[in-house]
């Protein structure tokens, strides 16, 4: 590591805590705003840890739900929000066709179930609590649409 990469990396420690505290505040608010609604589910955090929330995942059961990740993909590109599948696993990415890879005798891989199941919510430590509400109404907007 060079001398200028070290003295970044060693300002960057000073505003950690900070930083981690704003990922954590994006996560909990969107527990407050969507945990509720069936079907939906959020990383829980283990017994005697403490996450970064550096990304927030959250993971979605289309039948209980009542909508796909694509539905909520699109409705929030619609709104000009910016959402994405968890990481395609790699064994289902071109390069690797072919290749054999290890899964449980499931029809689905837990890879494969996350990457159908997993939505990425805007997350950075510089979003808004306006910018989050917008996100967080445009979903509830969504399933409310499907309700009725």
């Amino acid at each position: 590591m060079s001398n200028i990469l070290a003295g970044v990396g060693r300002a960057q420690l000073e505003v950690l805590e900070e930083r981690v505290n704003s990922k954590r505040n994006v996560f909990n608010q969107y527990v407050e705003g969507l945990g509720h609604l069936p079907g939906i589910s959020f990383m829980p955090e283990l017994e005697n840890t403490k996450t970064n929330r550096w990304l927030t995942a959250v993971t979605v059961e289309p039948k209980t739900f009542g909508i796909t990740t694509g539905e909520i993909i699109g409705t929030l590109a619609e709104e000009n929000i910016e959402a994405r599948p968890v990481w395609k696993p790699l064994h289902m990415q071109p390069l690797f066709n072919g290749c054999l890879y290890y899964a449980n005798n499931s029809t689905e891989s837990v890879s494969e179930q996350l990457f159908s199941n997993g939505i990425c919510l805007p997350s950075g430590s510089n979003l808004t609590e306006e910018e989050q509400t917008r996100v967080i109404n445009s979903i509830r907007k969504l399933v409310e649409l499907k309700v009725t």
